[in-house]
């Protein structure tokens, strides 16, 4: 009998990994449609511009490696649109070619390519925006009041809550009529394109609800605590990118964990990391790093929460 040992994604499943690729294209394409629809075709642009930009940095450094190319099993493609759909629609082109370029080359490639990454190579190329262009990254669109009229320079929902304390409305915010980065606006269709992943059984439930439960039930609390400094838990769901975060980028096969008690605990320990950026720091979003952290303790989670081999004590 033989045994075939290989790196992650690992699904008990005949699926393979273009296929798993092709359906989370899929289900992100209602969300990245929406925000060509709401930021015209600036946003579409960058969309282009990203993927077109990954596929390549990752073509020509398997070429200079002397790899086998794998721009075929499409996770390039698929972090390319993941980073387009978490940035703001008035960042510079030659800004969202490095910040792809550095979400290929050293979020994914560097690490020895798709199974071997310890952070989400999306989330690494947005973190380098951040850093290197903050201003850029912090300009934001109001969403085109109709086609043909030209957007103004408007503040997030979740930046106008903490700052000026400004409600937005909850349906404009489920149905994407916010400003924001391309992708995260609509709750609604970033919650359908994550359920249609569900249920094709290509990722866990556990992370996105722990991870959604979690930042409610504590928005709630403090909430609770008072309301007048605090938001609900609804605006806390449908505000920023809490739904592109945890349906679509915590709950990526090879940076999460294998256990289903290893994902309740990466999903909770994000939520509270979220809920105290949010609140209690100098910025208004915190999904990006709750799940760059989680990330790191993603090999401890698993360490500790694999089962007991039989035969073995604890």
């Amino acid at each position: 009998m033989s045994y075939l040992i290989t790196h992650a994604p690992h699904v008990r499943d005949r699926a393979s990994v273009p296929l798993m690729m092709q359906l989370v294209l899929i289900a992100l394409l209602p969300a990245a449609a929406a925000g060509v629809y709401f930021f015209g075709l600036r946003a579409l642009g960058l969309v282009a511009t990203c993927v077109i930009t990954a596929v390549i940095t990752e073509y020509l450094i398997c070429r200079i490696m002397k790899k086998e190319s794998t721009i075929m099993d499409g996770s390039a493609a698929v972090t390319g649109l993941l980073l387009a759909l978490c940035v703001t629609p008035s960042l510079p082109y030659f800004a969202a070619i490095l910040g792809t370029i550095f979400a290929i080359a050293i979020g994914k490639l560097l690490f020895g390519g798709l199974g071997y990454n310890i952070f989400n190579p999306a989330l690494v190329g947005r973190a380098f925006l951040a850093a290197a262009f903050p201003v850029h990254m912090t300009s934001w669109m109001a969403p085109l009041a109709s086609r043909g009229v030209e957007a103004i320079s408007s503040a997030t929902p979740l930046a106008l809550m903490k700052f000026e304390h400004q409600a937005t409305s909850y349906w404009d915010l489920f149905f994407g009529r916010v400003g924001g980065c391309i992708g995260e606006t609509s709750a609604l269709l970033l919650l359908l394109g994550g359920l249609f992943l569900v249920g094709m059984k290509i990722i866990n439930w556990r992370i996105p609800a722990s991870y959604l439960g979690t930042v409610a039930a504590l928005g709630w609390i403090f909430w609770m605590v008072d309301p007048a400094k605090y938001p609900d838990p609804l605006f806390h769901l449908l505000a920023g990118g809490l739904m592109l975060g945890a349906w679509f980028m915590a709950t990526d096969l090879v940076t999460s964990p294998l256990t289903p008690r290893g994902m309740w605990i990466f999903g909770i320990g994000a939520g509270l990391l979220v809920v105290v950026i949010r609140l209690f720091s100098g910025l208004p979003e915190g999904v990006m790093y709750s799940i760059l952290i989680m990330n790191a303790f993603v090999p401890l989670i698993n360490r500790y929460t694999r089962p007991r081999i039989l035969g073995h004590k604890k």
